[in-house]
Order: structure tokens, then C-alpha cells, then sequence
């Protein structure tokens, strides 16, 4: 509590505001047009979702135990991106607004979108590297996340997100090559390589984050689906024997 709005410091009786208490004073102080936002992001605790009532209802005022009130401007808006309501009071859910999204209606291109922000300088080198990499991840990613949600079984049930999140910090090992260091600088031909082996990444990366949850029966199954995905044209071949998941990424070739 102390923290979020602030208190007395026991050492010199002095009060310090909280976190919360600056970013909505320093709002507040605005006199701009500019829409501000302050998030809460974590669980709601019944005590210090409590002391947010006067801000919530009509007063939007934040009043503080030191007696300072702060008003709300018609420019700040508060939002609380919360996992649940289970310990919020009907008077705290019935001043506030609800947004209820299930993961599903979200779907992973946002992830995708933010995770390409994420790509290192050097593929900016070539203008056919970041179009490469889009189309390859229209290509597996999201009509494997989906076979696999429809026909793969899962000892442990995970959702898309998870699955998309695996496979980009598996893919982020990938790309630690291609920043540039105080030692080296990736130069185009360097990149240009990478646009001819980026599908196999893919693939392996594929195999071992969205295909890796599913069992033996599944694997069976995503094998086949990953086959078919990869088409009988591509350069990088499927395995004779055995299944994908004995494909082995070889940077050489």
C-alpha cells in the first residue's frame, strides 16, 4: 500500500507519495490534450483496489492518507488488466468497465507483429529478408497451431500463445548470429545466406516448439501435417525414414 500510494517514512516522519500517487499527479498537471493512460497490471487485491473508490465513481478524485486529493482530469483514463475478479468487491466491478477477450479472440499475428520488431538491424540490409520471414510464418505457424489444436492430443493442455511464444524464443537463438557486435558487423551476403536456410530454421523450429506437446500419437499425425506444409518442392527434404522429429538442422547445407 505503501508503495502504490505512499506514507510515512518511519525514520523521519516524512511522507513520501507512491508510485501510483506520482504518475496520477504528474497527469493530472497536464494541461495538454494528450490522453494519459495508467494500467494496473497484476492480480486485484482487495485492499488497495479499495482505496481506488473515490477515483472510480463520480469524485474521480485520488485521495491520499497525507490529505492531499488529486483530481482526475477528462483526459486520464485508469485501466486494471487483471487474470480475474476473484477477490474484487461488487462495488469495485460495478464502477468499473469490463473488457473480457479469451486468448482465441486475440490470435497470434499481434505476437508475430511485435516479435518482428525484435529482428536484429542487419535484416534491414536486403529488403527481401523481412517479407521472407512473414511469409514463412503464414506459412507454418499458424495453420500448425491450429492442426495441432484440432488433431494433437496434449498430455499438458497449452494454448496458441504458448505455442507461438515457444517457437519465437526458440527462433531467437537463431538470430543471435545476425546482430552486430563490437567485434564483428553482419554484412548482406551474410544475410542473404541466412534467407536460403531460414526455412529449415523453420522447420526445425516447428517441430520442436509447436509439435513438441503432443504425444506419440500426435507426433504421428504432425509429421504427416508438417509433410504436406512443406510441400514435395521444398528444398529442405523430409526424412525418409523415421518422422520430422529426427530432422536435424545442419547450418552447412
Amino acid at each position: 500500500m505503501e508503495q502504490l500510494y505512499g506514507g510515512l517514512d518511519p525514520a523521519t516522519n516524512e511522507w513520501n507519495d507512491g508510485i501510483a500517487a506520482i504518475l496520477v499527479a504528474e497527469a493530472a498537471k497536464d494541461e495538454s490534450l494528450d490522453k494519459h493512460w495508467i494500467m494496473f497490471d497484476g492480480p486485484v487485491d482487495a485492499l488497495w483496489i479499495e482505496s481506488m473508490n473515490t477515483v472510480l465513481d463520480d469524485n474521480k478524485k485520488l485521495c491520499l492518507n497525507s490529505g492531499a486529493i488529486i483530481n482526475l482530469t477528462p483526459h486520464m483514463t485508469m485501466m486494471f488488466e487483471v487474470e480475474d475478479l476473484a477477490v474484487a468487491s461488487p462495488a469495485t466491478v460495478s464502477r468499473c468497465g469490463m473488457i473480457y477477450m479469451e486468448p482465441e479472440a486475440i490470435g497470434i499475428q499481434p505476437l508475430i507483429q511485435s516479435w518482428m520488431m525484435t529482428l536484429p538491424p542487419s535484416m534491414k540490409l536486403r529488403k527481401t529478408t523481412i517479407p521472407i520471414i512473414e511469409k514463412l510464418f503464414d506459412k507454418y505457424v499458424e495453420p500448425l497451431i491450429h492442426y495441432v489444436r484440432k488433431n494433437c492430443p496434449e498430455p499438458v493442455i497449452t494454448v496458441d500463445n504458448n505455442l507461438a511464444c515457444s517457437f519465437f524464443r526458440l527462433l531467437d537463438c537463431y538470430m543471435v548470429p545476425y546482430f552486430d557486435t563490437e567485434m564483428k558487423k553482419v554484412s548482406a551476403d551474410e544475410v542473404e545466406v541466412f534467407e536460403q536456410i531460414i526455412e529449415g530454421i523453420f522447420i526445425f523450429v516447428a517441430t520442436w516448439t509447436l509439435g513438441a506437446t503432443t504425444n506419440l500419437d500426435g507426433r504421428i499425425k504432425f509429421n504427416i501435417k508438417l509433410k504436406d506444409v512443406m510441400g514435395k518442392d521444398n528444398k529442405f527434404k523430409h526424412p525418409t525414414q523415421g518422422t520430422v522429429y529426427d530432422y536435424k538442422f545442419n547450418r552447412e547445407t
